[in-house]
């Protein structure tokens, strides 16, 4: 649970640099890096949840 929780708070970060970024380049980065960060939370999420040890 705590790659998770670091996940999403990298998800956070990379959409409040993204937002206050003024270089288009560097948005869409950080736009780019949060929808990454997005995928794997997605990813660990399943793996937790199909996980017959925490059942």
């Amino acid at each position: 649970m705590e790659h998770l929780e670091k996940i999403q708070e990298l998800i956070v970060e990379c959409e409040i640099i993204r937002d206050l970024a003024t270089d288009a380049k560097k948005r869409e980065l950080f736009a780019r890096l949060a929808e990454h960060h997005k995928t794997l939370a997605m990813e660990i999420e399943h793996a937790i949840a199909s996980d017959p040890k925490r059942e």
